[in-house]
Formats: C-alpha cells, structure tokens, sequence
C-alpha cells in the first residue's frame, strides 16, 4: 500500500515496524465544546484506514487522544463555576456518542487523556530539562528549538523565516530565549485554574508535549504512523517531532497522514463567519452515517464543501447502495436454486471487482473510487439477481458488498425499502414517461435505472407502465 508522506511529501510504500502490525496515533479533539464537522473528517478518513488495514490482515494498535486540560476548557469551566472535569466529562462523553454515530470503531480505539498521564508528561520535561534542551523561567518550562534537529521539515518551513515572523509578534518583555521556543510546561496563574505540583511548582503542561507523552506510552518511542488534519502540521506535529526525537533520539514517526480541510458553501469554516456546524446540530436532520458517506466521497487530501444540497445527494447515493443491499437480503431469504454454470462465470468476473476496490484503496486510501467499485457491485446486483438465482450466487455477492462496506464503514442501519416511497416512484414514472413522448431516451432509461437502484421493476404496457418490487 502507498500512502502520502507529509514528511517526505510524496506517496511511499508503507512498510510497518513490526510484521502485520501498525501502531497509530491520532490527535484527538480538545474536550470543551461539541465535535464540529471539521473534527469529523480526521475521525472518519483515519478510522477508514485502520478499518482498511484490518481488512488487510494487519493488527493495528489505534490511539485518538483527548486534550482534557487546555485555556478554553479552563475558561468555559471558570464562566460556569464549575470543575473543569464537569466540562471534559460532558464533551467526552458527546464525542462518543457522535463517534458511535459516524459508525467509528470505538470499540477498538485507545482513548487516553492528558491528566491520566500527569507524572508521565512531568518526567518527560525533566528529562529535557536534564538534558540541557528546556529551561526553567519562573515555573514556565520551554523548549529550546535551537537544540532541535530539522526543525521545519514537516511543515516545509524554514527556521529563519520563522524567527523573523516570531520576532513581530512577540513582546519585548516575552521571558524566552528565543520567539520559536515554545513551552513544556505553565505556571498556574489563576485561583481556580488545574494545576498540579511539579520540580518547577504548580502548574499544567503545554499542548504539545501532552501528545508526545500519550503516544510515547501507548505506541513507543517510534510509530508507524502519526495523523491529524493538516491545520496541526504546524506548529503542533513540528513541536512533538522536535521535543520527541531530541528526547528520544529516534524518529517520531515514520509516515504522516494529513487530511484536508473543509468549507462551508465554498468559505473556510469558522465560529466568527457563523458556518460553524457541530455534528449535534446536524445528526437532529440526518444519520451521521450519511455524513460518513459523504466525507469519503472525495479524496481526504483535498478540501471538501458542505452544503445541504452535497449533503442531500450523499444521503441519495447512501439510499441506493442501501436498496441494493437490502434487495439482496431479501433475494437471500427466498430463493433455494442450485447454482448454475452461468453463475459460476458470473462469480469468475466479480473476482475483478474486489481487486480493483484494493487496487485503489491501496493507492492513499482513494475511498472516492472506492465507493465507485460499490456502485458497480450494485448494479451487478440489480441486473443478474432475481428470484430465479441460486443460493450460492445471491449470498456470493452480498457477501462481498458487506465485506467492502465494512472496510469503508459504511453500514446499512434501517430497511428503507419496507417503506417504499410510492409517490416519488410513480413521480418518476410520469417523469419517464413524459421523456419518451419528448424522445429523450437518454433520460428515460437513466430513470429506469434510478427505479431499479430502488428495487423497483417496471413493464411498459399500452395504458401505463406498472411497477413491482423486484
């Protein structure tokens, strides 16, 4: 498999640390706010890929931390006068809930959070500081980045550039040694803040140095892989490197995965604009499975627009995969044939179509063609099942569509087809009939299509056309 390397930003052949294994790491949300669509999209793509590699045959050991002690948790806590766990504990549990929502493999997933690991991120610090790489100012800690090797090469920015940049923002006063330092560990500067007792007096740590702990104590010195959204390449993934590698005098990780971003209406995502949208809001309208679906729909290095049009046509395409898979189920149920030698040459030729599902996932998790590959199993399945195949052949195919859903996450939770919606059928067989008087035949077959994604056959007779269910 390749996937792109945003360290060496080209795609690589992924070989893993250990045979058959991958250790990952995921940086999670921080816990002081409901999930939004954009925290979604890291959940989805990289629970695709660990999904994937399980597919694959590999065991993969899969950890999305959650930052349970930061500034905007401290102050949502202060404004409600209440303990800050109250405000993590809320949160936490929310995102396992829209987690479960998404479909996502919680059930498999490490969860670890920053303050269970207090004594561990406190020797991490003492270890840099030991080493002559931090420094103490008054019980604020900082990195020095000058003891940094490579400093920038994630990001592809350089040094120099960065400490001018710095420099313009910095106060005068700023007690570090250099603008690009960055720190390990705070000083309690208010009464009611958290804070816990360290070599440098009371205090909590910095952002970076929580996820350089979590993953170094679930996963090891070196992962195999580290991801995030492509907002977290700096500073965030270039601090943990430079404080990691310096510590431990090994690679961090040997690939990064970074998804892209997403725009609402085709404007960047933000509370300030009001387009900012929490999966709470949004599954109050629809499954978050459709949410999935759609997040997947394109490749997780581009960008991606919401809107609800794009929404409404993901939840459409969902229904048609679902009809399909439904439709087979209950072909399942009632037929008893034998299998035919016409069949088994059926079979030999689906064969194709689950190595061409590997063929591109394995090209950087190309999930959008990969949901391709389902739409073509699908249509298969609408042209050569009916009530008159075989056992083998019908449990054959459905077999494999759930086997490649089930690799994407992809899951169908209600049979829409027991509630069929007879006015849009008989909707579109007016619309067909209305494109054959016109001789737009191109459409009229695309809707004859469309019906039979549904399950619904139709015959042509001089009054009218009928319809059943396949």
């Amino acid at each position: 498999m390749k996937i792109y390397n945003t360290l060496a930003r080209k795609k690589e052949e992924f070989k893993p640390i250990e045979e058959n294994k991958v250790k990952m790491y995921v940086c999670g949300p921080t816990v002081y706010d409901y999930i939004h669509i954009g925290n979604a999209r890291p959940m989805v793509v990289f629970d695709t890929f660990r999904r994937y590699m399980n597919y694959k045959g590999y065991d993969v050991d899969y950890v999305v931390n959650f930052t349970d002690v930061d500034d905007k948790i401290i102050n949502k806590a202060i404004e409600q006068g209440v303990d800050f766990r109250e405000i993590t504990e809320k949160y936490i549990k929310a995102f396992k809930e829209d987690a479960r929502d998404l479909n996502i493999d919680e059930g498999h997933t490490i969860h670890p959070k920053a303050t269970e690991v207090m004594d561990d991120i406190i020797q991490f610090v003492k270890d840099l500081e030991d080493m002559g790489c931090a420094y103490n100012v008054d019980g604020n800690v900082y990195f020095d980045v000058s003891k940094a090797k490579g400093y920038g090469r994630l990001s592809g920015k350089k040094i120099e550039d960065l400490k001018a940049g710095a420099s313009n923002r910095v106060d005068e006063n700023d007690e570090k040694k250099s603008p690009m330092d960055f720190a390990l560990w705070k000083r309690v500067k208010k009464d009611k803040e958290p804070s816990w007792d360290s070599p440098w007096g009371k205090g909590r740590p910095g952002w970076h140095i929580e996820c350089s702990t979590m993953s170094r104590k679930y996963l090891g010195d070196t992962l195999d892989i580290h991801a995030g959204g492509e907002d977290l390449e700096f500073p965030h993934h270039e601090n943990e490197i430079a404080q990691s590698e310096t510590l431990n005098k090994k690679p961090f990780a040997n690939y990064w995965m970074h998804n892209g971003m997403i725009q609402v209406g085709g404007t960047k995502m933000s509370k300030s604009l009001g387009n900012f949208f929490t999966l709470h809001d949004i599954k109050k309208e629809y499954d978050l499975m459709v949410v999935r679906f759609w997040l997947l729909s394109s490749g997780y290095r581009l960008p991606i627009n919401f809107t609800r049009e794009i929404i409404e046509q993901a939840k459409n395409s969902l229904d048609r995969l679902n009809n399909a898979k439904f439709r087979m189920d209950d072909l399942l149920n009632n037929v008893n044939n034998e299998i035919t030698d016409d069949e088994k040459e059926l079979i030999k030729a689906l064969v194709s179509y689950e190595q061409r599902f590997k063929e591109v996932m394995d090209d950087d998790l190309n999930t959008a063609d990969a949901i391709t590959v389902l739409f073509d199993i699908a249509k298969f399945a609408n042209t050569n099942l009916d009530k008159n195949s075989s056992v083998e052949f019908v449990k054959y195919v459905r077999d494999m569509f759930l086997r490649l859903e089930k690799a994407l996450g992809i899951e169908n939770r209600k049979k829409s087809i027991d509630d069929l919606d007879v006015e849009k059928i008989e909707n579109l067989i007016e619309k067909r009939a209305q494109a054959k008087k016109q001789k737009d035949y191109a459409l009229a077959d695309q809707i004859r299509e469309e019906l039979s994604e549904m399950g619904i056959a139709i015959k042509d007779t001089r009054e009218k056309t009928l319809w059943e269910r396949k």
